[in-house]
């Protein structure tokens, strides 16, 4: 046997080893944070900064890979607080040994705070992909909210009839939809400064870019 299979097979025995996996839990959380993050934002940053952002191909390049950089960073981040939390208080909670019913939101908390919730050291601002990240994660948090409060048995029945839950959830969707396309065409129109920025870039182009044309070549086939 060779040295280098001697090598993997002693850490194979580790990483399979019980007593470790706690903390290579934590391990592998993180590499799967970053692994997450960077194939969520590359392609994503590669479209929305070659497509809206001025510069020379350099300097977009330069902010793909730095946006990249930023969202998978944050979320290994978060992933290793959360986890490393969580076998903190599983360990020296109120029952110890015993995950507790409020572990997952007290490490979420921290977690949220230390990566997403302090603004950049150098810019004394919160990232752009921080507050997408967010906004994100909010948004899905208030549907989730939204449906666990007409749900009768789940704790929080803000609706506790059946036939009355099964109402609103026909209009729920179709009145959400129209109200947020509602008051984001309003603040576009009025406060676009307020909007995020790669959304009102994104919306610049589509309503206020299509306005401007002197050719039929920058009608179809170029902005201006």
């Amino acid at each position: 046997m060779s040295s280098l299979e001697i090598l993997k097979s002693a850490v194979e025995r580790v990483i399979l080893d019980p007593r470790y996996k706690d903390i290579l839990g934590v391990v592998k959380g993180a590499r799967n944070g970053a692994v997450y993050g960077t194939k969520v934002r590359f392609p994503h940053a590669l479209v929305m900064i070659f497509l809206f952002r001025s510069g020379t191909f350099r300097e977009k390049l330069s902010l793909v890979l730095r946006a990249t950089k930023t969202h998978a960073r944050n979320l290994a981040t978060f992933a290793t607080i959360y986890k490393l939390s969580l076998v903190l208080l599983k360990k020296f909670g109120t029952t110890p040994g015993k995950e507790g019913p409020y572990d997952s939101f007290v490490a979420g908390l921290l977690g949220g705070y230390w990566v997403f919730g302090r603004p950049s050291p150098r810019t004394g601002r919160i990232p752009s992909v921080n507050q997408q990240i967010v906004i994100y994660v909010f948004a899905r948090v208030a549907l989730a909210l939204a449906r666990l409060s007409v749900k009768p048995g789940t704790g929080l029945p803000v609706i506790s009839r059946e036939q009355t839950s099964l109402q609103i959830k026909k209009v729920a969707w179709p009145a959400f939809a129209s109200l947020s396309w509602a008051m984001v065409m309003y603040l576009f129109r009025w406060h676009p400064a307020d909007l995020q920025p790669s959304l009102k870039s994104s919306m610049n182009y589509i309503y206020v870019d299509s306005e401007e044309w002197n050719s039929l070549r920058n009608f179809l086939w170029h902005n201006k």
